[in-house]
């Protein structure tokens, strides 16, 4: 990761709750979402699953490179993450706590420094301290002509 190239992804929809999520500036192939029925037909996973299993994949690749800046090669390691959706005060699905577990083949003596490299691994997972901290999301609507119809308007003043 870039520490000037910002992170570009574009969403197109495909059907009712279906988006195909295009990953731009890479060579990677689209991603189907789908919400669960009855909004949609779970033709993909949906935003709420996206984000468990981002912070689930930042914390094991985070894992293995504190894993293997302290010299150890690991077998192919598992996450597991679980949240339960519960609604807020005022009615909406939140996932308000999640629980990831790590699973490391092998036993802990086969590592070296594996405390130092527990004490530490979180802080390499960009997802995880992201999503701990709060993530400040600016949101714009714009209408087919390009017009500002939510955020900043500033630059409209004079229109």
């Amino acid at each position: 990761m870039s520490d000037n190239t910002p992170i570009r992804i574009t969403l197109e929809q495909d059907s009712d709750y279906a988006f195909r999520v295009i990953f731009d500036d890479t060579a990677l192939e689209p991603l189907l979402t789908d919400e669960p029925t009855p909004l949609g037909h779970d033709r993909g996973p949906n935003p709420a699953r996206l984000l468990l299993a981002s912070v689930a994949n930042c914390l094991a690749a985070s894992l293995l490179f504190a894993l293997r800046k302290h010299r150890n090669a690991p077998g192919p390691l598992r996450a597991e993450i679980c949240a339960l959706p519960t609604r807020n005060e005022h009615g909406r699905w939140r996932i308000a706590s999640a629980k990831a577990t790590l699973h490391l083949p092998g036993h802990n003596a086969d590592y070296h420094d594996l405390e130092r490299v527990l004490e530490q691994f979180e802080d390499f997972c960009v997802v995880t301290q992201s999503v701990r901290q709060g993530i400040d999301v600016e949101v714009e609507v714009l209408d087919g002509e390009g017009r500002v119809l939510l955020g900043d308007k500033t630059f409209e003043a004079g229109a």
